[in-house]
């Protein structure tokens, strides 16, 4: 069985900083554990840190998926999945940053589909 350490202060402050840039505010990402399958070609599912957090309408999610990997998705509803279109993340500042720039895209598309069709 794959153990995967949780968060350490310094991932944490990291993700901290970077939410309170975003939205100049703080914001406390909850800490959670989910079960997901680090190998797409198997059933197995490991059991993995995560970071989880809502603004307005709008969830997200960092899964430490091992030491210094991370994997990461919006959603607004259970259909409205979205990931970032990397696999995954070496780097936590760029996956949060990448996380958080991919939603704002998607939903200044959306407001943009929007006006088009009103």
């Amino acid at each position: 069985m794959i153990s995967i350490p949780d968060f350490n202060d310094n991932e944490l402050w990291i993700v901290r900083d970077t939410l309170k840039q975003r939205y100049k505010e703080a914001v406390e990402p909850d800490l959670a554990e989910i079960e997901m399958r680090l190998n797409p070609h198997s059933t197995e599912l490991t059991l993995c840190p995560a970071l989880f957090w809502k603004h307005n309408a709008t969830s997200f999610v960092i899964v430490k998926t091992g030491e210094e990997r991370y994997r990461a998705q919006f959603f607004y509803r259970v259909h409205q999945q979205y990931g970032t279109g990397v696999e995954e993340y070496n780097d936590l500042t760029e996956c949060t940053v990448t996380l958080l720039q991919v939603q704002a895209d998607h939903e200044a598309q959306m407001a943009e589909e929007a006006e088009k069709n009103n």
